[in-house]
């Protein structure tokens, strides 16, 4: 009985399920969190580089390679183990150890990245982060020690994943350059659980720096986006009551309309990935399945206050935008139907004065037509008389009695002829 056959990509397709598994972390340790985007065109990058660049840090310690065209690797360096992973606009670097410094979110962690090697990556950093991981304790010394560790004013707080951890942050940059998170696992609390959780905490701030790009450039567009909307609303009055020629309003038109198109072009990228991060934010913050904590507000309630005005802002931003190109898209075509119409009046008008003149001129070619008749009859008498002349003289007919004579029939032929030329022309 043959074999059935597999398809090529059915092995390559199932284990991309599996790829990128959730580090296994023990309470206490240490973990440096890092990613790196270039600045413009992230997504059409020379992904080569994203790999040399993990190479050279791999080469330092003499790990192992990633394997061809991977896209994740995860390696032993010295006493920490790093997680490399590339994705579609940046490239992060999940680093952690066992243990903890005596120093709370000590820059010095930071130096597992040589800085000869963050000055040579592809690109520059979008964040970087600080997580402590050390075992809960009680709830009194607890708060104490997060009012210590974070900002009290921004602090987020909550226990995660059925009360099995606490996890904090005040997503401020320090003045090391990182943020700060810390997890608090219980008792009995695995390392892949604590994994996800440190995995988790990292995806919700990368992606969120990510979706905040997106309001800068909704920011940054926004100046621009209210003049050219007033710059069309006094056109829209132009055209309303007619004081400027339709020409020059059109010409001013579509050069708005054609502003509008390209920065929506430009725009539309990012404004659909802010879209694609905002949504992952809030997918990763769910599944931590939040509860509440001695007071604190939430990471969803810190998202909902902080996060997502500026979300809010970018969709605003880009229905605006959009709104306001279809508006002068409208314009145009209400504006191009007007200056068509006036067209259709003047060649209509053309068209009369063409017939006129075409009236004229055939009045002017019957004319001359009837003063062609007498000169060709002049001319025609003439050669007829004198061709008729001898015959004339033989029977006693002297030569103006056979002008006379001819003159009549000459005349009429000479008609006929013309009228018939006429005809075929005609």
């Amino acid at each position: 009985m043959p074999l059935i056959q597999d398809h090529p990509l059915r092995y390559q397709l199932t284990n991309e399920l599996h790829a990128r598994p959730f580090p296994a972390m023990s309470s206490p340790c240490t973990v440096v969190y890092l990613a790196v985007k270039q600045p413009q065109e992230a997504e059409h990058r020379d992904r080569q580089q994203d790999v040399q660049h993990l190479t050279d840090l791999l080469d330092r310690h003499g790990a192992a390679h990633p394997q061809p065209g991977a896209t994740h690797h995860t390696a032993q360096i010295g006493r920490h183990m790093v997680k490399w992973e590339q994705h579609t606009e940046f490239v992060s670097y999940t680093v952690y150890r066992d243990g903890v410094s005596p120093r709370a979110f000590d820059p010095a962690d930071f130096d597992v990245f040589p800085e000869d090697w963050l000055a040579q990556a592809p690109g520059q950093r979008i964040t970087s982060a600080l997580i402590r991981v050390v075992p809960r304790t009680a709830p009194a010394k607890l708060k104490a020690t997060l009012h210590d560790w974070f900002v009290p004013e921004s602090l987020a707080v909550s226990p995660v994943l059925d009360d099995s951890a606490v996890v904090a942050g005040d997503f401020r940059i320090d003045p090391a350059g990182h943020m700060r998170f810390a997890v608090l696992p219980g008792a009995g609390t695995g390392s892949q659980r604590i994994g996800r959780i440190v995995q988790r905490l990292c995806e919700i701030e990368t992606y969120r720096a990510m979706a905040m790009l997106g309001f800068s450039r909704a920011r940054g567009l926004t100046p621009t986006i209210s003049a050219l909307d007033t710059h069309l609303s006094e056109m829209m009055v132009e055209m309303t009551s007619g004081t400027v020629p339709a020409e020059q309003t059109l010409s001013q038109l579509l050069t708005v309309s054609a502003e509008l198109e390209a920065m929506a072009a430009r725009s539309a990228f990012r404004f659909g990935a802010t879209g694609a991060y905002e949504a992952l934010v809030n997918q990763r913050v769910s599944l931590l399945r939040e509860g509440r904590h001695e007071g604190f507000q939430t990471l969803a309630e810190f998202m909902l206050r902080r996060f997502e005005p500026a979300m809010r802002t970018v969709k605003s931003t880009e229905k605006r935008l959009e709104a306001l190109a279809n508006r002068a898209r409208r314009a145009g075509e209400l504006l191009r139907t007007r200056v068509d119409v006036e067209r259709s009046a003047q060649n209509q008008a053309l068209l009369a004065s063409m017939d006129r003149r075409a009236d004229l001129a055939l009045r002017l070619q019957h004319t001359v037509e009837g003063l062609s008749v007498v000169a060709v009859s002049y001319y025609a008498v003439s050669l007829v008389s004198d061709f008729f002349l001898p015959l004339a003289e033989r029977y006693g007919l002297n030569k103006k009695v056979l002008i006379m004579a001819v003159t009549l029939p000459v005349v009429g032929l000479v008609w006929l002829g013309i009228q018939r030329i006429r005809k075929k022309l005609h």
